[in-house]
Formats: C-alpha cells, sequence, structure tokens
C-alpha cells in the first residue's frame, strides 16, 4: 500500500492537506527594509501619476491668463493646497531616488541580501530627511 504525503482521506474522499496561513494578517508580518521600499516606489509611482492630474491643471491655468495666474497662486497661499504640493515633491523625492536605486541594482550593485537590505535603509532613511527638507521649503 503505497501513501501519498500531503493528501487527507475524508469521508472517503481524498483532499488536499492545505499548509497555508488561515488569517493571513499583514500586521503581524514583519517585512523586510527591502519589501518596505519596493511597496513605498509603487506607492510613489501611483501617488505621482494623481498628483501629475493637479499640477497640469495648475500649469495649464496659470498659464491661460493673467487672472488665471493669479487665481493659482491665491490658491498656493492655503494650508491644503501646500499640503498637496508637498505630498507631490515628496512622491517625486522618492521615487527618484528608489528608482536610482533601481537603476544601481540593474547594473550589479546592492544585489546581495546585506547589501540590499542596507540600500534599502538608507533610501529611506534619505526621502524622510529629503521630505522634511522639502516641508521646510514650501512652508
Amino acid at each position: 500500500m503505497t501513501t501519498i504525503v500531503g493528501l487527507l482521506r475524508v469521508n472517503g474522499q481524498v483532499t488536499v492537506k492545505k499548509q497555508r496561513p488561515v488569517n493571513l494578517d499583514l500586521s503581524t508580518i514583519s517585512m523586510p527594509a527591502t519589501a518596505k521600499a519596493s511597496i513605498l516606489h509603487r506607492i510613489s509611482g501611483v501617488a505621482l501619476f494623481f498628483a501629475l492630474s493637479f499640477v497640469i491643471w495648475a500649469w495649464s491655468e496659470s498659464l491661460s491668463s493673467p487672472q488665471g495666474f493669479e487665481f493659482v497662486k491665491s490658491l498656493f497661499t492655503g494650508f491644503i493646497a501646500k499640503f498637496i504640493a508637498w505630498g507631490a515633491v515628496i512622491a517625486l523625492l522618492y521615487h527618484l531616488v528608489a528608482g536610482v536605486r533601481h537603476l544601481l541594482m540593474d547594473m550589479g550593485r546592492f544585489e546581495e541580501l546585506d547589501s540590499g537590505n542596507a540600500s534599502a535603509k538608507f533610501v529611506i532613511a534619505l526621502w524622510v530627511v529629503l521630505a522634511v527638507l522639502a516641508g521646510v521649503w514650501i512652508w
């Protein structure tokens, strides 16, 4: 008699034994810095896509007439517009810094586990510093 590992016989039927997690709670999973850097790079790309519509509208409106320019200029004195502009700038900064890291990885650098983890931590730390500097510049 042969037995097949991973199969169970329940009520006369053969079923596959599943060894997968039942509840995949992402808050309980400890992700490495490389995973966090990759996820943030994707999020910043999506944020740039949506921020681009605001930027294109502001450029279009500001170039349409002197009144349009004054309207856009008055919008950027408010907190919400500055916050949106700051969000667009920090998304651009992260996407740029992480993109340079990916280009270096394409050239064969930071491909090992330790150096890849260190470069991901460096990118995130540099982005935090640049985000603070961008906030100081905008406000």
